[in-house]
């Protein structure tokens, strides 16, 4: 055996990436519980998802079951499965579940679908949740806000901070490769859930947010999800499904599944398929300019916006242009 061979290192070091994740995740576990201990009791926005999971069960170790509500949303915003897995969740935890209906589509700042719709939807959404932990005791608004979400336009972040919402995941500073690595630790069945967000945000800015779009656009990723690709978005342009999987399931998208992506989204009612080359991404409509994101509205209620208009049809068409 050589000299390197068999020396030993300590935990941590370079050469030992495993020991120096597990060393790093169980000093931000202590952190989590540090930060939460210090409130005493915590009403928790519960999504279902891997972040507000590892959120309630740390604040569940923390507290005690006692001590911790859970609080989940529910609205044509959200996929119903997504209540589902919560209710899963909580009830394995064995803390107090919540579920209330929020009533942002009566707010015409959410449905107009400005770049600051999510301050909209988070502010009605942090005022239910604030009276369910006035009315079970809690001391403290909690979510499961990391890292990584400081990097993308989150205009609900403003909101939770006016409600005096904590983030017990960012002051412990845990971004979202940590958060599964904690919640796999914990034995939690979210830890490798595909992200989920609000299907407000498959609406491009601008365009009035309806219920029917976005029921039409869970059916369509119910079928993206039917066919084999788990982490995948559709964009309601109207009459054009713009599709986003994982880059590694491109290729797929593209050949083998084309035919029944195109069919069954169609089936839906869009016009027209398309396959957006540079894959799924989370917040994708955030990379539009703000000009055309804010540019007025080209519907009214459902009816899908003309590409363009006649005139402008008929002088395409005279110039050669198609």
């Amino acid at each position: 055996m050589t000299e390197a061979a068999g020396r030993e290192q300590a935990p941590g070091t370079a050469g030992d990436g495993r020991a120096s994740d597990a060393l790093g995740d169980e000093r931000a576990l202590a952190a989590l519980g540090f930060e939460l201990a210090k409130l005493g009791s915590a009403c928790v926005s519960f999504s279902g998802g891997v972040d507000s999971s590892l959120v309630l069960a740390a604040a569940t170790e923390a507290l005690g079951r006692a001590n911790v509500v859970a609080f989940t949303a529910v609205s044509p915003t959200y996929l119903p499965e997504e209540l589902d897995v919560a209710r899963r969740v909580a009830g394995d935890l064995g803390v107090a579940h919540v579920v209330c209906e929020t009533h942002e589509f009566d707010d015409d700042s959410f449905t107009s679908n400005p770049r600051d719709r999510c301050y909209w939807c988070k502010r009605e959404l942090v005022a239910e949740m604030s009276r369910v932990a006035g009315e079970a005791g809690c001391d403290a608004l909690v979510d499961g806000a990391n890292l990584d979400d400081l990097g993308d336009h989150r205009p609900g972040m403003r909101a939770a901070g006016e409600a005096g919402v904590l983030h017990p995941l960012l002051d412990a500073g845990i971004g979202k490769a940590q958060v599964r690595r904690l919640a796999r630790r914990l034995g939690l069945s979210t830890w490798d859930a595909p992200q989920q967000a609000c299907l407000a945000s498959r609406i491009p800015y601008g365009r009035r947010i309806t219920e029917h779009k976005l029921a039409v656009v869970a059916a369509a990723e119910a079928e993206l999800r039917a066919l084999g690709f788990r982490e995948c978005r559709v964009r309601h342009h109207d009459a054009i499904a713009r599709v986003e999987v994982g880059v590694a399931d491109l290729e797929r998208a593209a050949g083998a599944d084309r035919e029944q992506i195109v069919r069954r989204l169609k089936a839906l009612g869009f016009t027209y398929v398309t396959l957006d080359l540079a894959g799924f991404r989370s917040g994708s409509m955030n990379e539009a300019p703000e000009a055309a994101g804010n540019a007025p509205q080209a519907v009214v209620g459902d009816a899908p916006a003309p590409l363009m208009d006649e005139t402008h049809e008929r002088r395409g068409r005279a110039a050669g242009t198609g």
